[in-house]
Order: C-alpha cells, then sequence, then structure tokens
C-alpha cells in the first residue's frame, strides 16, 4: 500500500452489530476466561461491531479501564448514568459531544450544592466523593434510607434513581441511560435493528425497555427483571456478564448473515 492509498474504514453506522452495553456486571462480568475470550472477539470483529459503554461510571474511570485493564476501547461512551455523551478517541479520552450535552446542562443548571444541601440531613444516603458534572451520587443503605429523599428531588425538578438497592443518583429530568442513548445513535445514523443493548441492574432499565434489541445478563437484579417483564424484545440470559452478552448476539442472529 503507497502513502497515497487509504484503507476503507467503515462507520459505526455501517457495522453489522452495535454494542451498546453497561460495565459493572455486564461488560465487566464473567469469568476471566469469558471476558478474555469476549474482548478477543471483540477486537477481531473491529470492521464488522461498533462498542458502546453505557455506564454510571464516570470518563477517568473509563480511561483508566481501558488503559490499564486491557478492556476494548469503546467508539463513544455514555457515562455518569446518561449525563455524559461522548466520543472516545485513539489517545483512551472521553471528548464529550457539546451538541447532544447542551440540552442536559441546561436542565441541570448548577443544581450540584442544591442537591447536596437539600438531602444533606436524610438518613441512609453517604455522598459519593467524586465530582460529577450534571449529576450527584450517594451510597445508599437501604435499612436506614429515608423516602423523603425522592420527594425532595421531585420538588427540585430533578429524577432520583435507585439502582442494585445500594446507590441513589440525582439527574436531570427525563435524562438517563435509555433517552442518552437513543439521542446518540439518532446522532450517529444508527439503524436501532443493528443494535444490542446489554445490562444487569435498574439503572439500565431505561435503555432496556425502549424497544431496541436487549439483553439483561443472568447476574441481572431481580427488580429489574420483573420491571421487564412482558418485554419480548428483551432476551433474558441464562449466563452471567459477557457471556450473557454472547448468548444475546447468538440468540438474535446478528451476525448470521457473513
Amino acid at each position: 500500500m503507497t502513502r497515497h492509498e487509504q484503507i476503507d474504514i467503515p462507520t459505526i453506522a455501517d457495522k453489522d452489530l452495535v454494542l451498546a452495553t453497561d460495565l459493572d456486571g455486564t461488560f465487566l462480568g464473567g469469568t476471566d476466561e469469558e471476558r478474555r475470550s469476549f474482548y478477543d472477539w471483540i477486537e477481531e470483529n473491529r470492521s464488522r461491531v461498533g462498542l458502546i459503554f453505557v455506564t454510571g461510571r464516570d470518563p477517568g474511570f473509563i480511561t483508566h479501564l481501558t488503559r490499564k485493564q486491557g478492556v476494548p476501547r469503546p467508539d463513544y461512551v455514555i457515562g455518569d448514568v446518561g449525563t455524559t455523551i461522548a466520543a472516545f478517541d485513539d489517545s483512551n479520552h472521553v471528548s464529550p459531544i457539546d451538541e447532544l450535552e447542551a440540552e442536559i446542562a441546561e436542565k441541570w443548571g448548577d443544581a450540584n450544592r442544591k442537591v447536596e444541601s437539600a438531602l444533606h440531613r436524610v438518613s441512609g444516603l453517604k455522598l459519593q466523593s467524586a465530582a460529577f458534572r450534571y449529576r450527584v451520587s450517594y451510597d445508599m443503605d437501604p435499612s436506614r434510607f429515608d423516602p423523603v429523599a425522592y420527594d425532595i428531588v421531585a420538588e427540585m425538578g430533578l429524577d432520583s434513581l435507585v439502582s442494585a438497592d445500594c446507590y441513589f443518583d440525582v439527574l436531570p429530568k427525563d435524562v438517563s441511560k435509555g433517552p442518552s442513548l437513543l439521542r446518540l445513535l439518532e446522532h450517529l445514523g444508527i439503524d436501532n435493528r443493528k443494535c444490542l443493548v446489554a445490562g444487569d441492574t435498574m439503572n439500565d432499565h431505561s435503555m432496556l425497555a425502549m424497544g431496541v434489541p436487549a439483553v439483561a445478563v443472568g447476574n441481572s437484579e431481580a427488580a429489574l427483571l420483573e420491571a421487564l417483564d412482558g418485554h419480548d424484545h428483551v432476551h433474558l440470559a441464562k449466563e452471567h456478564g459477557v457471556a450473557g452478552i454472547a448468548e444475546a448476539i447468538l440468540r438474535f442472529e446478528f451476525l448470521a448473515a457473513s
């Protein structure tokens, strides 16, 4: 190949499968051998498989994960429980897409300190030390949690979300993983039918329930499985973590035609 020749690299919209997956318990779930095998498969099929992380984790965690932990680099990231919408560049940096985040920023305003002040004395909540741009997150003790927190958040015009029975997130109104993922898919021109969404906790519910082919992996929390009852587009996997994702890829026959 001469220096004037170019390799025709398909855009993510042209790929046969776009995997939009939660991290903890899902893409990071399963045995060491299962993860290694699945990650190798991703890398070997980059021309056909696109990858979007849809997670509650922050950009710094994702950068460390792909640089130091041997996890495949995503093409795009929905982070911070849907409040970050970003590209992921070749240097493993999360680069927010301003036109997609503008509405999120406007809905949130400068609510961090107001939320922290309003929930300061609510029992069962411990403020997480990490600083987020458009969310406030707490570790929750369900045995001590006071449900008045829901009312306080609602009165502020914001949304609250409990997941894994131990996390309490305060988010901009109508912003979560599902709506943010749909906006990114539309922005990128991705056919929803070529997307597989994967998750395991209630903060994945909004994306699993939005009608796109989806999988709740075998280690999903009971509350999520109950909430997804009757959703025919969702595969309830038997296998855990990445093995559950692989099970769904076969179930939906995404790559059957080669």
